[in-house]
């Protein structure tokens, strides 16, 4: 690092737990963020703000007026353009020194596999099932960690997957795929518009953590927040010796 990364960074290398070292893995390390709406600004803000030295947003939306609310990357001046191209400046703005390729997409099949390989962390910010179980089997696949964030209405959930680590669980197992889920989205349910920032700011301080390789993270637990009562609830679970995706003989 040069002197200004020094200084930029002197509040993370002040920190036992990360220090110089930690702070240049940041400095080195590339984040994938799936989904540049409430979860992913926050997100977004904070890796890039900590010197996460290269970031990738991938989103196929445009900014709309109803996003203004709680998607704090973007403003009233660039409603209509694409949500990737509008965090890229916004993460330009905070950190001129973080690289940032926008994806203006949804990714799926070999584009997403190409990603996910080529990252060190993957933040799973989107609103779809579909997505979250496509990504979950990428990052199996390639053996990327994924953090796991949803909010709707005043529920919010975190969850953190390593299948780096030898029989740990994945997304599949806490949420198997093809089960009678009901799908609901903040476009049709609303959603409590700090949620999303306190949502996206652990999922962002997990993948800062999995990075940096300080202190310990949620994996195998399942956080619940009732953003009303502001009553926080863990819920452990294991991985599922017969889950297509992550058990032992499984093809992702």
């Amino acid at each position: 690092m040069n002197d200004e990364q020094l200084l930029r960074y002197s509040r993370h290398i002040l920190l036992d737990e990360i220090g110089i070292e930690g702070q240049q893995r940041l400095v080195n390390a590339r984040a994938l963020i799936i989904g540049a709406g409430g979860l992913g600004s926050p997100a977004a803000l904070y890796l890039a703000s900590a010197g996460v030295g290269r970031i990738t947003l991938a989103d196929g939306d445009t900014v709309d007026l109803t996003n203004l609310q709680r998607q704090i990357l973007h403003t009233h001046e660039r409603i209509g353009e694409l949500k990737a191209r509008s965090g890229q400046v916004a993460l330009r703005q905070i950190n001129p020194e973080v690289r940032v390729d926008a994806i203006a997409s949804r990714l799926a099949g070999e584009a997403l596999a190409a990603q996910v390989a080529d990252a060190d962390v993957v933040l799973d910010c989107c609103d779809n099932f579909a997505t979250r179980h496509a990504v979950n089997r990428a990052c199996v696949s390639h053996r990327i960690p994924l953090v796991s964030g949803a909010a709707i209405r005043f529920a919010g959930q975190l969850a953190v997957f390593d299948s780096r680590q030898h029989g740990t669980p994945c997304y599949h197992c806490l949420f198997p795929e093809g089960e009678d889920v009901d799908e609901v989205r903040c476009s049709v349910m609303g959603v409590f518009a700090p949620l999303t920032g306190i949502i996206g700011a652990m999922q962002a301080t997990e993948a800062l953590k999995l990075i940096a390789g300080a202190g310990e993270t949620t994996l195998g637990r399942l956080w619940l927040l009732d953003g009303l009562s502001m009553d926080w609830r863990s819920v452990k679970f294991g991985q599922d010796p017969s889950c297509p995706v992550c058990a032992l003989g499984s093809v992702s």
